[in-house]
């Protein structure tokens, strides 16, 4: 995407920002052992050119989660060769900004986090090929953006309390489902959804059936992909509980949202 030196480069900005920076919601007790490991891949020549901007900026709702969602997505690109960037910040939503990165990740963002000049970046951003992923509450995001309604691929309309449900694995061919068996159990938070774009390609069906509160029917899917404007996007409407980041499953699913993204 970019020179490989200026990767690098990048990459020892990156890193330095990380061991200076004091914020709670980032700092935590693995990220010593996720820099050794940044810099034994810059030696051992394993960095991909693929990188990723993690965007968790809310105005609305705030999860508890975020935090437990950013380690995951450490630890993902670490082990398959991407490299991550985090923020809070909308003013990095310019076009000089945005052609550092190949994926932007919406992770539990809410309410209205861009202004109008920056949604206009964002959207040219995807036009130009660039790809988006959208985790949980990313369609809890934007509602006066009808573009972005699309692109997600549906708008939050309410959920139940969290409990245990059973998915249906819709497509199991897909790099985000091919780990999984034909139903998931999973326990989180489920959202129904209003304004669902009918191009969507589904990969996970909740069934209603099995948990109390659902209000989508039978038709109500959890996770989906397809090819927007340009780009690449795709949904997983899990990831309101902590807990479910732990999982492998879900770690597996996750990873093949960001590599389905980044057409790999």
């Amino acid at each position: 995407m970019f020179p490989r030196k200026l990767l690098l480069i990048f990459l020892s900005v990156l890193l330095n920002v990380i061991s200076c920076q004091k914020d709670n919601e980032l700092i935590d007790g693995v990220e010593a052992n996720q820099e050794k490991a940044v810099l034994e891949r810059i030696n051992s020549d394993e960095l991909s050119e693929d990188s990723v901007l993690v965007f968790y900026k809310t105005e609305g709702y705030k999860h508890t989660s975020i935090e437990k969602g950013i380690e995951t997505l450490r630890t993902l690109a670490l082990s398959n060769n991407f490299l991550l960037e985090f923020t809070d910040d909308s003013a990095l939503f310019t076009s000089e900004n945005l052609l550092k990165y190949n994926l932007v990740i919406f992770l539990n963002t809410s309410g209205d986090i861009l202004n109008d000049a920056q949604q206009v970046v964002f959207e040219n951003f995807i036009q130009s090929g660039g790809n988006f992923m959208g985790v949980h509450s990313a369609c809890d995001t934007e509602y006066n953006w009808s573009w972005y309604g699309k692109l997600v691929g549906g708008y939050f309309l309410s959920h139940p309390a969290v409990q245990q449900a059973t998915i249906d694995v819709v497509n199991n061919t897909h790099k985000a489902t091919n780990h999984l068996s034909a139903t998931w159990q999973l326990t989180d938070e489920w959202y129904d959804f209003k304004d669902i774009n009918p191009n969507i390609n589904v990969l996970l069906n909740l069934d209603e059936a099995t948990y109390s509160g659902g209000a989508n029917g039978e038709n109500h899917p959890i996770s989906w992909y397809q090819e927007f404007d340009g780009g690449r996007s795709f949904y997983t409407g899990i990831g309101h509980n902590e807990e479910v980041y732990d999982l492998s499953d879900f770690k597996a699913h996750l990873l093949g949202g960001i590599e389905y993204c980044l057409g790999r």
